[in-house]
């Protein structure tokens, strides 16, 4: 190292190549102050000044590197990027107001009237709905098909196909994608290959490692993991980066400092947290398989899925998402939801407190009918996003929505 220790502002990104993603998770992406604090900086500001009106031309004409004004250009936000992009193994990362600010962001940027979009249908909800009715808006054309059927995907290519657009696990029946056979699909007909990886968190996979072009976070649910804040954020090369940072610029659905100091905080414990998800949502999965009032329980980790050694292969774990069915239909899932008395009823995920939905009324309740019943969003399906209490606790709230149905 050419400086100091009693000098070092950042860690220089050479330092940290080749270091496990728990250690990036603490590590990438701090820009330390001239007061060397230890913990992260903050910079509430709006703007910041110059020392001179021909510095302050410099950087609005771009001569000259530095901040500006923080709808686009903020130290703190600017380390959370750093520190996802690190994480995710990306080049470069755009940080946004939300999880949908992101995907809509890289529609916009990217996307243009005329173009046409292959989605999976397991994705979420409101995901569905941006695409099938407000990019319509803007010429831009929609395919649902089936996340795990090929076929469907190789029939639903057009020449004017421009992106494939997945998320991996689906949210909320947890089907799992082949990364590498949608990569090679996508790039053989000239278009872009996005995934959310929210189900997962770059923890658990890396699709730039399998071909994806782009990933997308709702960094509101694992990546701060205790519901503080609402963001999203976009991982991948500049030159799609750099577009996509171009129309945040000029739009303005930009993450705000306080809630890009809350994530970076967040990531920190991201790793740790991650494994308790898993650990728990894998038990609780195995153990609502036993329930005579359970018809199926949808997660990868189980034996019985049908991608289970598939998610094996590209997974570093299988996430704490499970679904299942109850016997019966709305009113009985409604019955077994209310019968909890811990478990938070609220359709957010990633916590680490647990959480229970209604995917058909709440997280899906905007799909038509019949797009519920091709994404098997049906009226007996429960999601939990499970967190890390003790998991006997939770075996013991959740027995209550059995009792319930029983009774």
């Amino acid at each position: 190292m050419t400086y100091g220790r009693e000098e070092q502002l950042w860690i220089p990104e050479s330092d940290l190549d080749g270091m496990s993603v728990e250690t990036l998770a603490v590590r990438a992406g701090q820009i330390r102050t001239g007061q060397l604090e230890h913990s992260d900086a903050i910079f509430p500001t709006s703007s910041f000044v110059y020392g001179s009106a021909a510095q302050a031309a410099a950087r609005f004409g771009g001569e000259e590197p530095g901040n500006i004004y923080s709808r686009f250009t903020n130290p703190t936000v600017q380390a959370f990027e750093g520190r996802i992009a690190a994480m995710e193994g990306g080049e470069k990362a755009v940080a946004t107001a939300s999880g949908m600010a992101a995907i809509l962001s890289t529609c916009m940027a990217l996307l243009k009237a005329g173009d046409h979009v292959i989605c999976s249908r397991g994705v979420f909800g409101t995901t569905n709905v941006l695409f099938q009715k407000y990019m319509a808006k803007f010429g831009v054309e929609t395919t649902f098909v089936s996340l795990t059927d090929m076929e469907q995907w190789q029939a639903a290519v057009r020449p004017e196909t421009r992106m494939l657009f997945i998320e991996t696990p689906s949210n909320p029946l947890c089907d799992v994608a082949d990364l590498a056979a949608l990569s090679a699909l996508a790039h053989a007909n000239d278009a872009l290959f996005v995934v959310d990886n929210c189900f997962c968190t770059p923890v658990l996979q890396r699709p730039l490692e399998h071909g994806a072009d782009l990933v997308v976070h709702s960094a509101t649910k694992y990546l701060d993991g205790q519901g503080r804040c609402v963001g999203g954020v976009v991982v991948g090369p500049a030159k799609y980066l750099d577009e996509i940072y171009g129309f945040i610029r000029s739009a303005g659905p930009t993450m705000s400092p306080f809630n890009a100091w809350v994530f970076q905080k967040g990531l920190e414990t991201l790793p740790i947290r991650m494994r308790a998800h898993c650990a728990n949502a894998l038990e609780l999965a195995r153990w609502l398989e036993q329930q005579p009032e359970v018809e199926k329980v949808f997660y990868a980790g189980l034996e019985s899925h049908p991608q289970h050694e598939l998610a094996k292969r590209q997974q570093d774990g299988f996430g704490g998402v499970v679904s299942f069915q109850v016997k019966g239909g709305r009113e009985q899932a409604w019955r077994f939801i209310d019968a909890t008395r811990m478990i938070s009823i609220t359709a957010n995920l990633g916590d680490v407190k647990t959480t229970i939905t209604h995917p058909a009324t709440t997280t899906h309740g905007r799909l038509a009918p019949e797009d519920k019943a091709k994404a098997g969003i049906t009226e007996n399906l429960i999601r939990l996003s499970v967190g890390i209490e003790a998991i006997d606790d939770l075996k013991t709230d959740l027995d209550r929505g059995f009792q319930a149905l029983k009774d």
